[in-house]
Protein backbone atom coordinates (compact mmCIF):
# COMPACT_ATOMS: atom_id res chain seq x y z
CA UNK A 1 0.00 0.00 0.00
CA UNK A 2 2.26 2.75 -1.31
CA UNK A 3 1.44 6.45 -1.14
CA UNK A 4 -1.51 5.86 1.16
CA UNK A 5 -3.01 9.16 2.26
CA UNK A 6 -4.64 10.16 5.51
CA UNK A 7 -8.01 10.22 3.73
CA UNK A 8 -7.51 6.65 2.60
CA UNK A 9 -6.47 5.34 6.00
CA UNK A 10 -9.41 6.96 7.76
CA UNK A 11 -11.83 5.78 5.05
CA UNK A 12 -10.65 2.20 5.47
CA UNK A 13 -10.87 2.46 9.25
CA UNK A 14 -14.42 3.84 9.03
CA UNK A 15 -15.50 0.95 6.79
CA UNK A 16 -13.97 -1.45 9.29
CA UNK A 17 -15.67 0.28 12.20
CA UNK A 18 -19.07 0.15 10.47
CA UNK A 19 -19.00 -3.57 9.75
CA UNK A 20 -17.19 -4.27 13.02
CA UNK A 21 -19.84 -2.51 15.09
CA UNK A 22 -22.69 -4.09 13.14
CA UNK A 23 -21.07 -7.53 13.43
CA UNK A 24 -20.62 -7.12 17.16
CA UNK A 25 -24.33 -6.27 17.36
CA UNK A 26 -25.02 -9.30 15.19
CA UNK A 27 -23.63 -11.48 17.96
CA UNK A 28 -26.72 -10.67 19.99
CA UNK A 29 -29.01 -12.04 17.27
CA UNK A 30 -26.92 -14.62 15.44
CA UNK A 31 -27.89 -16.78 12.49
CA UNK A 32 -28.21 -15.70 8.88
CA UNK A 33 -30.51 -12.73 9.40
CA UNK A 34 -28.26 -11.03 11.94
CA UNK A 35 -25.19 -11.47 9.72
CA UNK A 36 -27.13 -10.20 6.71
CA UNK A 37 -28.11 -6.96 8.42
CA UNK A 38 -24.50 -6.33 9.40
CA UNK A 39 -23.24 -7.11 5.89
CA UNK A 40 -25.70 -4.67 4.37
CA UNK A 41 -24.65 -1.88 6.73
CA UNK A 42 -20.98 -2.43 5.89
CA UNK A 43 -21.75 -2.40 2.16
CA UNK A 44 -23.64 0.90 2.37
CA UNK A 45 -20.77 2.46 4.30
CA UNK A 46 -18.35 1.62 1.48
CA UNK A 47 -20.72 3.12 -1.11
CA UNK A 48 -20.90 6.35 0.90
CA UNK A 49 -17.16 6.56 1.48
CA UNK A 50 -16.40 6.11 -2.22
CA UNK A 51 -18.32 9.33 -3.13
CA UNK A 52 -18.98 7.82 -6.59
CA UNK A 53 -22.23 9.18 -7.97
CA UNK A 54 -22.63 6.23 -10.34
CA UNK A 55 -22.81 3.90 -7.34
CA UNK A 56 -25.71 5.63 -5.58
CA UNK A 57 -28.40 4.03 -7.77
CA UNK A 58 -26.68 0.70 -7.06
CA UNK A 59 -26.67 1.26 -3.32
CA UNK A 60 -29.73 -0.84 -2.50
CA UNK A 61 -28.63 -3.68 -4.78
CA UNK A 62 -25.14 -3.58 -3.33
CA UNK A 63 -26.45 -3.53 0.25
CA UNK A 64 -28.77 -6.46 -0.41
CA UNK A 65 -26.11 -8.46 -2.23
CA UNK A 66 -23.62 -7.81 0.56
CA UNK A 67 -26.29 -8.75 3.08
CA UNK A 68 -27.08 -12.03 1.34
CA UNK A 69 -23.40 -12.90 0.95
CA UNK A 70 -22.39 -12.19 4.53
CA UNK A 71 -25.67 -13.69 5.73
CA UNK A 72 -25.07 -17.03 4.03
CA UNK A 73 -22.14 -17.58 6.35
CA UNK A 74 -24.54 -17.39 9.27
CA UNK A 75 -25.39 -21.05 8.75
CA UNK A 76 -21.88 -22.10 9.85
CA UNK A 77 -21.29 -23.40 13.38
CA UNK A 78 -18.14 -22.14 15.08
CA UNK A 79 -18.72 -22.39 18.84
CA UNK A 80 -16.66 -25.59 19.15
CA UNK A 81 -13.94 -24.17 16.88
CA UNK A 82 -13.56 -21.18 19.19
CA UNK A 83 -13.08 -23.71 21.98
CA UNK A 84 -10.18 -25.33 20.11
CA UNK A 85 -8.40 -21.99 20.22
CA UNK A 86 -8.63 -22.04 24.01
CA UNK A 87 -6.64 -25.26 24.29
CA UNK A 88 -3.26 -26.01 25.81
CA UNK A 89 -1.43 -27.80 22.98
CA UNK A 90 -0.17 -26.31 19.73
CA UNK A 91 -1.92 -28.70 17.33
CA UNK A 92 -5.44 -28.09 18.68
CA UNK A 93 -4.97 -24.34 19.09
CA UNK A 94 -3.42 -23.87 15.66
CA UNK A 95 -6.15 -26.02 14.15
CA UNK A 96 -8.79 -23.88 15.86
CA UNK A 97 -7.31 -20.58 14.68
CA UNK A 98 -6.83 -21.93 11.15
CA UNK A 99 -10.42 -23.15 10.96
CA UNK A 100 -11.64 -19.77 12.21
CA UNK A 101 -9.57 -18.24 9.41
CA UNK A 102 -11.47 -20.43 6.95
CA UNK A 103 -14.89 -19.70 8.49
CA UNK A 104 -14.31 -15.96 8.68
CA UNK A 105 -12.79 -16.08 5.21
CA UNK A 106 -15.95 -17.66 3.80
CA UNK A 107 -18.07 -14.91 5.36
CA UNK A 108 -16.02 -12.24 3.64
CA UNK A 109 -15.38 -14.11 0.40
CA UNK A 110 -19.06 -14.61 -0.43
CA UNK A 111 -20.19 -11.25 0.95
CA UNK A 112 -17.42 -9.32 -0.77
CA UNK A 113 -17.85 -11.22 -4.02
CA UNK A 114 -21.57 -10.56 -4.37
CA UNK A 115 -21.10 -6.92 -3.33
CA UNK A 116 -18.37 -6.54 -5.95
CA UNK A 117 -20.53 -8.15 -8.63
CA UNK A 118 -23.16 -5.44 -8.17
CA UNK A 119 -20.50 -2.75 -8.59
CA UNK A 120 -19.26 -4.52 -11.73
CA UNK A 121 -22.72 -4.93 -13.25
CA UNK A 122 -22.96 -2.79 -16.38
CA UNK A 123 -25.25 -2.68 -19.45
CA UNK A 124 -22.30 -3.71 -21.65
CA UNK A 125 -21.25 -6.50 -19.28
CA UNK A 126 -24.39 -7.60 -17.47
CA UNK A 127 -24.20 -10.00 -14.59
CA UNK A 128 -26.48 -12.98 -15.18
CA UNK A 129 -27.78 -13.27 -11.65
CA UNK A 130 -29.89 -16.34 -12.30
CA UNK A 131 -26.73 -18.09 -13.50
CA UNK A 132 -24.74 -16.90 -10.48
CA UNK A 133 -27.38 -18.14 -8.05
CA UNK A 134 -27.76 -21.50 -9.83
CA UNK A 135 -24.00 -22.16 -9.95
CA UNK A 136 -23.52 -21.17 -6.31
CA UNK A 137 -26.39 -23.42 -5.21
CA UNK A 138 -25.09 -26.39 -7.17
CA UNK A 139 -21.55 -25.75 -5.92
CA UNK A 140 -22.72 -25.74 -2.31
CA UNK A 141 -24.66 -28.99 -2.67
CA UNK A 142 -21.91 -30.86 -4.53
CA UNK A 143 -19.11 -29.77 -2.19
CA UNK A 144 -21.08 -30.61 0.95
CA UNK A 145 -22.19 -34.07 -0.13
CA UNK A 146 -18.84 -35.03 -1.62
CA UNK A 147 -16.50 -33.65 1.05
CA UNK A 148 -18.67 -34.00 4.16
CA UNK A 149 -21.02 -36.88 3.44
CA UNK A 150 -18.94 -39.00 1.06
CA UNK A 151 -15.36 -38.43 2.28
CA UNK A 152 -16.34 -37.72 5.87
CA UNK A 153 -14.05 -34.71 6.27
CA UNK A 154 -15.42 -32.88 9.30
CA UNK A 155 -14.25 -29.61 10.79
CA UNK A 156 -16.13 -29.58 14.08
CA UNK A 157 -17.88 -32.85 14.92
CA UNK A 158 -20.53 -33.43 16.16
CA UNK A 159 -21.66 -29.89 15.29
CA UNK A 160 -23.14 -28.83 11.97
CA UNK A 161 -20.72 -29.00 9.03
CA UNK A 162 -22.55 -26.32 7.03
CA UNK A 163 -19.19 -24.71 6.37
CA UNK A 164 -19.02 -27.24 3.52
CA UNK A 165 -22.06 -25.65 1.89
CA UNK A 166 -20.47 -22.20 2.17
CA UNK A 167 -17.15 -23.48 0.84
CA UNK A 168 -18.88 -24.89 -2.23
CA UNK A 169 -20.79 -21.64 -2.71
CA UNK A 170 -17.58 -19.64 -2.47
CA UNK A 171 -15.67 -21.86 -4.90
CA UNK A 172 -18.49 -21.74 -7.44
CA UNK A 173 -18.70 -17.95 -7.13
CA UNK A 174 -14.95 -17.54 -7.63
CA UNK A 175 -15.09 -19.83 -10.66
CA UNK A 176 -17.83 -17.65 -12.14
CA UNK A 177 -15.82 -14.48 -11.48
CA UNK A 178 -12.71 -15.94 -13.10
CA UNK A 179 -14.62 -17.29 -16.08
CA UNK A 180 -16.38 -13.98 -16.70
CA UNK A 181 -13.17 -12.00 -16.06
CA UNK A 182 -14.75 -10.06 -13.21
CA UNK A 183 -11.37 -9.41 -11.66
CA UNK A 184 -12.34 -6.33 -9.65
CA UNK A 185 -15.18 -8.19 -7.97
CA UNK A 186 -12.71 -11.01 -7.34
CA UNK A 187 -10.38 -8.53 -5.59
CA UNK A 188 -13.19 -7.47 -3.28
CA UNK A 189 -14.00 -11.10 -2.51
CA UNK A 190 -10.38 -12.02 -1.78
CA UNK A 191 -9.56 -9.05 0.43
CA UNK A 192 -12.85 -9.30 2.31
CA UNK A 193 -12.13 -13.00 2.81
CA UNK A 194 -8.57 -12.41 3.99
CA UNK A 195 -9.76 -9.67 6.34
CA UNK A 196 -12.68 -11.64 7.72
CA UNK A 197 -10.59 -14.77 8.16
CA UNK A 198 -7.71 -13.04 9.90
CA UNK A 199 -10.12 -10.98 11.99
CA UNK A 200 -11.94 -14.05 13.29
CA UNK A 201 -8.76 -15.93 14.23
CA UNK A 202 -7.07 -12.86 15.70
CA UNK A 203 -10.25 -12.01 17.59
CA UNK A 204 -10.24 -15.44 19.21
CA UNK A 205 -6.63 -14.85 20.26
CA UNK A 206 -7.64 -11.50 21.77
CA UNK A 207 -10.47 -13.22 23.60
CA UNK A 208 -8.04 -15.70 25.16
CA UNK A 209 -5.70 -12.86 26.20
CA UNK A 210 -8.58 -10.94 27.76
CA UNK A 211 -9.83 -13.96 29.69
CA UNK A 212 -6.36 -14.81 30.96
CA UNK A 213 -5.88 -11.20 32.09
CA UNK A 214 -9.37 -11.32 33.65
CA UNK A 215 -10.44 -8.21 31.78
CA UNK A 216 -13.89 -7.16 32.94
CA UNK A 217 -15.41 -6.93 29.48
CA UNK A 218 -17.35 -9.06 27.00
CA UNK A 219 -14.33 -10.55 25.19
CA UNK A 220 -16.54 -12.66 22.93
CA UNK A 221 -17.85 -9.36 21.63
CA UNK A 222 -14.26 -8.26 20.99
CA UNK A 223 -13.80 -11.33 18.80
CA UNK A 224 -16.94 -10.50 16.85
CA UNK A 225 -15.87 -6.90 16.38
CA UNK A 226 -12.48 -8.06 15.13
CA UNK A 227 -14.06 -10.26 12.45
CA UNK A 228 -16.26 -7.43 11.20
CA UNK A 229 -13.57 -4.76 11.43
CA UNK A 230 -10.93 -6.55 9.39
CA UNK A 231 -13.56 -7.98 7.04
CA UNK A 232 -14.98 -4.52 6.39
CA UNK A 233 -11.52 -3.03 5.97
CA UNK A 234 -10.59 -5.71 3.45
CA UNK A 235 -13.84 -5.35 1.52
CA UNK A 236 -13.40 -1.57 1.36
CA UNK A 237 -9.79 -1.87 0.19
CA UNK A 238 -10.83 -4.26 -2.58
CA UNK A 239 -13.64 -1.94 -3.67
CA UNK A 240 -11.56 1.24 -3.59
CA UNK A 241 -8.70 -0.26 -5.63
CA UNK A 242 -10.82 -2.04 -8.23
CA UNK A 243 -11.21 -0.99 -11.86
CA UNK A 244 -14.94 -0.47 -12.24
CA UNK A 245 -16.88 0.26 -15.44
CA UNK A 246 -17.55 3.90 -16.20
CA UNK A 247 -21.23 4.72 -16.34
CA UNK A 248 -23.18 7.67 -17.58
CA UNK A 249 -25.37 9.36 -14.99
CA UNK A 250 -28.68 7.55 -14.95
CA UNK A 251 -31.25 10.32 -15.18
CA UNK A 252 -34.22 7.98 -15.35
CA UNK A 253 -34.69 6.22 -12.07
CA UNK A 254 -35.44 2.52 -12.51
CA UNK A 255 -37.47 1.24 -9.60
CA UNK A 256 -38.38 -2.10 -11.15
CA UNK A 257 -35.00 -3.76 -10.59
CA UNK A 258 -34.74 -2.35 -7.08
CA UNK A 259 -37.96 -3.76 -5.66
CA UNK A 260 -36.53 -7.00 -4.28
CA UNK A 261 -33.22 -5.55 -3.01
CA UNK A 262 -34.90 -2.59 -1.37
CA UNK A 263 -37.71 -4.51 0.31
CA UNK A 264 -35.27 -7.27 1.21
CA UNK A 265 -32.74 -5.07 2.98
CA UNK A 266 -34.95 -2.33 4.41
CA UNK A 267 -37.96 -4.42 5.43
CA UNK A 268 -37.54 -8.20 5.21
CA UNK A 269 -34.21 -8.65 7.05
CA UNK A 270 -35.22 -6.42 10.01
CA UNK A 271 -38.59 -8.17 10.19
CA UNK A 272 -36.99 -11.63 10.39
CA UNK A 273 -34.58 -10.41 13.08
CA UNK A 274 -37.51 -8.96 15.02
CA UNK A 275 -39.69 -12.03 14.59
CA UNK A 276 -36.93 -14.46 15.59
CA UNK A 277 -35.38 -12.45 18.42
CA UNK A 278 -38.07 -10.54 20.28
CA UNK A 279 -39.71 -13.66 21.68
CA UNK A 280 -41.82 -13.35 24.83
CA UNK A 281 -40.13 -16.08 26.90
CA UNK A 282 -36.60 -14.90 26.07
CA UNK A 283 -37.40 -11.27 26.85
CA UNK A 284 -39.06 -12.24 30.12
CA UNK A 285 -35.88 -14.07 31.16
CA UNK A 286 -33.61 -11.17 30.23
CA UNK A 287 -35.73 -8.36 31.67
CA UNK A 288 -36.68 -10.49 34.67
CA UNK A 289 -33.09 -10.23 35.86
CA UNK A 290 -33.39 -6.44 35.90
CA UNK A 291 -36.95 -5.75 37.12
CA UNK A 292 -39.51 -7.57 39.25
CA UNK A 293 -42.51 -7.57 36.91
CA UNK A 294 -41.26 -7.72 33.30
CA UNK A 295 -44.54 -8.56 31.52
CA UNK A 296 -45.50 -4.97 30.67
CA UNK A 297 -41.94 -4.09 29.69
CA UNK A 298 -41.75 -7.09 27.38
CA UNK A 299 -44.79 -5.95 25.42
CA UNK A 300 -43.45 -2.43 25.24
CA UNK A 301 -40.07 -3.64 23.94
CA UNK A 302 -41.74 -5.77 21.28
CA UNK A 303 -43.85 -2.90 19.99
CA UNK A 304 -41.08 -0.31 20.14
CA UNK A 305 -38.79 -2.62 18.16
CA UNK A 306 -41.53 -3.27 15.60
CA UNK A 307 -42.23 0.41 15.05
CA UNK A 308 -38.52 1.26 15.04
CA UNK A 309 -37.93 -0.62 11.79
CA UNK A 310 -41.41 -0.56 10.27
CA UNK A 311 -41.89 3.22 10.11
CA UNK A 312 -38.52 3.97 8.42
CA UNK A 313 -38.98 1.01 6.06
CA UNK A 314 -42.37 2.18 4.85
CA UNK A 315 -41.09 5.74 4.53
CA UNK A 316 -38.06 4.83 2.41
CA UNK A 317 -39.89 2.35 0.19
CA UNK A 318 -42.65 4.90 -0.44
CA UNK A 319 -40.13 7.64 -1.22
CA UNK A 320 -38.15 5.56 -3.69
CA UNK A 321 -41.21 4.10 -5.39
CA UNK A 322 -42.50 7.63 -6.07
CA UNK A 323 -39.37 8.28 -8.14
CA UNK A 324 -40.28 5.57 -10.65
CA UNK A 325 -39.66 6.68 -14.21
CA UNK A 326 -38.96 10.30 -13.28
CA UNK A 327 -36.17 12.11 -15.11
CA UNK A 328 -33.38 13.39 -12.86
CA UNK A 329 -34.68 11.46 -9.85
CA UNK A 330 -31.93 8.94 -9.17
CA UNK A 331 -30.82 8.19 -5.63
CA UNK A 332 -28.76 10.95 -4.08
CA UNK A 333 -25.93 10.81 -1.56
CA UNK A 334 -28.25 12.19 1.13
CA UNK A 335 -30.81 9.47 0.51
CA UNK A 336 -28.22 6.69 0.64
CA UNK A 337 -26.88 8.27 3.81
CA UNK A 338 -30.40 8.39 5.22
CA UNK A 339 -30.92 4.66 4.63
CA UNK A 340 -27.51 3.92 6.16
CA UNK A 341 -28.20 6.00 9.26
CA UNK A 342 -31.67 4.58 9.87
CA UNK A 343 -30.63 0.96 9.25
CA UNK A 344 -27.61 1.29 11.52
CA UNK A 345 -29.54 3.16 14.22
CA UNK A 346 -32.39 0.63 14.24
CA UNK A 347 -29.92 -2.23 14.64
CA UNK A 348 -28.43 -0.47 17.66
CA UNK A 349 -31.92 0.15 19.06
CA UNK A 350 -32.68 -3.55 18.63
CA UNK A 351 -29.65 -4.68 20.63
CA UNK A 352 -30.23 -2.15 23.41
CA UNK A 353 -33.85 -3.26 23.70
CA UNK A 354 -33.22 -6.99 23.61
CA UNK A 355 -30.42 -6.86 26.20
CA UNK A 356 -32.40 -4.58 28.51
CA UNK A 357 -29.56 -2.06 28.40
CA UNK A 358 -32.08 0.77 28.51
CA UNK A 359 -32.74 -0.32 32.10
CA UNK A 360 -29.16 -0.96 33.22
CA UNK A 361 -25.51 -0.30 32.35
CA UNK A 362 -24.58 -3.94 32.96
CA UNK A 363 -23.64 -4.40 29.26
CA UNK A 364 -21.20 -1.55 28.68
CA UNK A 365 -20.36 -2.70 25.14
CA UNK A 366 -23.91 -1.81 24.10
CA UNK A 367 -23.16 1.86 24.69
CA UNK A 368 -19.84 1.65 22.86
CA UNK A 369 -21.89 0.85 19.75
CA UNK A 370 -23.47 4.29 20.05
CA UNK A 371 -20.05 5.95 20.28
CA UNK A 372 -18.86 4.05 17.19
CA UNK A 373 -22.03 5.06 15.36
CA UNK A 374 -21.59 8.75 16.17
CA UNK A 375 -17.93 8.73 15.10
CA UNK A 376 -18.75 7.01 11.80
CA UNK A 377 -21.63 9.34 10.93
CA UNK A 378 -19.57 12.41 11.84
CA UNK A 379 -16.51 11.43 9.77
CA UNK A 380 -17.99 9.55 6.81
CA UNK A 381 -18.87 12.75 4.96
CA UNK A 382 -15.44 14.32 5.50
CA UNK A 383 -13.18 11.67 3.99
CA UNK A 384 -12.78 9.97 0.63
CA UNK A 385 -10.23 7.27 -0.27
CA UNK A 386 -7.45 8.10 -2.71
CA UNK A 387 -5.92 4.81 -3.85
CA UNK A 388 -4.65 3.96 -7.29
CA UNK A 389 -6.33 1.15 -9.19
CA UNK A 390 -4.64 -2.22 -8.85
CA UNK A 391 -4.86 -5.43 -10.84
CA UNK A 392 -5.62 -8.91 -9.59
CA UNK A 393 -2.50 -10.74 -8.38
CA UNK A 394 -3.38 -14.33 -7.37
CA UNK A 395 0.29 -15.09 -6.63
CA UNK A 396 0.47 -12.24 -4.10
CA UNK A 397 -2.82 -13.37 -2.57
CA UNK A 398 -1.38 -16.84 -1.99
CA UNK A 399 1.63 -15.25 -0.25
CA UNK A 400 -0.78 -13.30 1.96
CA UNK A 401 -2.56 -16.51 2.93
CA UNK A 402 0.76 -18.15 3.82
CA UNK A 403 1.80 -15.08 5.80
CA UNK A 404 -1.43 -15.16 7.80
CA UNK A 405 -1.05 -18.89 8.48
CA UNK A 406 2.49 -18.32 9.77
CA UNK A 407 1.26 -15.47 11.97
CA UNK A 408 -1.48 -17.70 13.36
CA UNK A 409 1.17 -20.27 14.23
CA UNK A 410 3.03 -17.62 16.23
CA UNK A 411 -0.19 -16.54 17.97
CA UNK A 412 -0.91 -20.19 18.81
CA UNK A 413 2.50 -20.57 20.46
CA UNK A 414 1.92 -17.39 22.47
CA UNK A 415 -1.56 -18.53 23.52
CA UNK A 416 -0.51 -21.94 24.86
CA UNK A 417 2.37 -20.37 26.77
CA UNK A 418 0.25 -18.02 28.87
CA UNK A 419 -2.48 -20.24 30.31
CA UNK A 420 -3.46 -23.70 31.44
CA UNK A 421 -6.83 -25.34 30.91
CA UNK A 422 -9.62 -22.79 30.43
CA UNK A 423 -13.43 -22.90 30.63
CA UNK A 424 -14.93 -23.62 27.24
CA UNK A 425 -11.81 -25.42 26.00
CA UNK A 426 -12.37 -28.09 23.33
CA UNK A 427 -10.13 -30.71 21.78
CA UNK A 428 -10.36 -31.75 18.15
CA UNK A 429 -7.47 -34.21 18.43
CA UNK A 430 -6.63 -36.45 21.38
CA UNK A 431 -3.03 -37.41 22.03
Amino acid sequence: MKNVTKNTVISLLLAGMALGTAWAIRGQFGHEQGAAWAGGIGSLCIILLSKKKSWYNKAMKAAFAGAVGWGLGGMMSYGAVVGYGRGVDFVNVYYGLTMLFIIGGLYGLIGGGLFGLVLADHPEKKVKWHQVITEMTVGGVIFYYFIIEQLGIAMTPPRSEAWGVCAGIGIAMMYYLARKKQYSAMRVAVFAGLGGGFGFAFGNFLQVLGNVAEVSFNMWNVMEYSLGFFGGLGMAYGAFTGSWPKEEDNYRYSYRNLTLPMIGFILLIPFIVWQQSFVMKDLETTLGRLIDDPALWVRMVQWVALMAFLIPAITWISLFSNKKGNVGQGMSYKEVMGVFITSFAVYIIFTILITGSFLSFYRIEQFLYIINFIVIIFLIQKFQPQIRIKKAHPKKWSYMVLGILLLLAVLSLIAISIHGEMPGMNKRFEW
